[in-house]
């Protein structure tokens, strides 16, 4: 919290901020405003509300302290930035960014709000540096629905891969190294997101379709046409890194690919030992690389997907019940810091041998020592009835806004 206190001008909207980050961390079964400022010792949520809406800060400037600290405690000069995003299942139509679209949280079509994250994976940890919202046409076609949603008037529509672009170029502008790109299909199917990334001189491992159509020295195929010509001989068996149940061995093959330009390109053909199922990467590189490095990378692409899964478990990532673009920003990038807080207590952790029979610590188990041995709040019966007071008082001036309404409606 000290790395970002001068983001603030005024010391309540500081101190405010550390208690959303450590109610964050907590132990809650549901974290909002409501219940965060309840178990912060706060009388209403306004104080949290207005730090989220109004008060004067900048998200983005914090998001960039979020960035500095990962990378000076997770660093890895073999880094890779995985990129991909994440959709939080929304109802109404006024919530900024909603709208039908397919995610991949409910694996179906939902009216939700979709964002798009860049993580940065090295060898002492991962932690997300950066996020961007996906504003759809639906919203960009219009200015005032953009502009109730506190969306700047500049908003155009970008896709997920132009953010990723922005993202990349985020961070590398602000002179932080990372040797690898990584993403799924909707990355490695976009030119533009490959050429970006060529001409700034970073390697990548995309996945693409078995439609995708790749330049040999014999002629133009699709990505699935191509595996069924690679000899036996040429499989190797590797892992993409260890999971929970040990290393993931798959099968490995490697086609290099036609290309003019500067650096190494291949497509790169991952085979399931049980099911046989093909996966394919495009994948570039300034000089040329062994196949394990080009394996260690696509394996790296997990590491994304575990940030998804702690950030919303540990650290509400998706429990934001804002409608504003200020607020949610505000709201995600301070998830993200407390996320990468555990990251980085992890990584330390594991710097030092576990004692015999356990396990090094996770970050499941730091957030529950850290929230039950540091900062476990504890409040008096008067403080538990008075929320208990304020709820019930909020709920009956909805509740008689809601009967008039239909009073009028009638």
């Amino acid at each position: 919290m000290g790395r970002i206190a001068g983001r603030f001008t005024r010391v309540e909207p500081r101190r405010r901020a550390a208690r959303l980050v450590l109610g964050l961390l907590s132990d809650l079964s549901r974290k909002n405003c409501w219940t965060i400022a309840e178990w912060a010792g706060e009388t209403t949520p306004d104080g949290m509300q207005h730090l989220l809406g109004r008060a004067k800060w900048d998200a983005d400037q914090v998001r960039d302290d979020v960035c500095g600290y990962v990378v000076e405690h997770l660093h890895d000069d073999q880094a890779v930035l995985v990129v991909d995003e994440t959709g939080d299942v929304k109802k109404g139509t006024v919530t900024v960014g909603v709208q039908r679209q397919y995610t991949g949280t409910a694996g179906r079509i939902e009216n939700s709000q979709v964002a798009v994250h860049l993580v940065y994976a090295g060898q002492r940890g991962h932690a997300a540096v950066d996020r961007e919202l996906y504003v759809p046409r639906s919203w960009t076609s219009d200015p005032d629905r953009c502009r109730a949603a506190g969306l700047a008037e500049e908003t155009s529509f970008a896709t997920k891969p132009d953010l990723a672009v922005r993202m990349v170029a985020r961070f590398l502008d602000a002179g932080h190294h990372a040797s690898w790109v990584a993403g799924d299909e909707v990355y490695g199917g976009n030119p533009k997101l490959r050429t970006a990334l060529e001409e700034r001189g970073t390697g990548y491992v995309l996945a693409v379709a078995c439609s995708h159509e790749v330049a040999t020295g014999a002629g133009k195929f699709r990505a699935d046409i191509l595996a069924t010509k690679v000899p036996k001989r040429a499989w190797q068996k590797l892992s993409a890194g260890a999971g929970a149940k040990g290393h993931r061995f798959y099968d490995w093959a490697v086609i290099d690919l036609a290309d003019p330009r500067p650096g190494s390109r291949q497509l790169l053909i991952r085979r399931n030992r049980s099911t046989g199922e093909l996966a394919y990467y495009r994948c570039h590189s300034p000089a040329s690389v062994p196949l394990t490095e080009l394996v260690r990378v696509a394996g790296s692409r997990w590491r994304v997907e575990e940030f998804f899964q702690s950030g919303k478990g540990l650290a509400a990532l998706d429990e934001h019940q804002v409608r504003r673009y200020t607020s949610w920003s505000r709201w995600v990038t301070l998830a993200m810091l407390a996320h990468a807080f555990l990251a980085v207590v992890r990584a330390d952790e594991h710097t030092r041998p576990a004692p015999d029979a356990l396990i090094p610590l996770t970050c499941n188990e730091i957030q529950r020592l850290f929230i039950t041995l540091v900062v476990r709040p504890a409040h008096d019966t008067a403080h538990r009835l008075g929320w208990s007071n304020w709820r019930r008082r909020h709920q009956a001036r909805s509740q008689t806004s809601h009967y008039r309404q239909q009073a009028t409606r009638a």
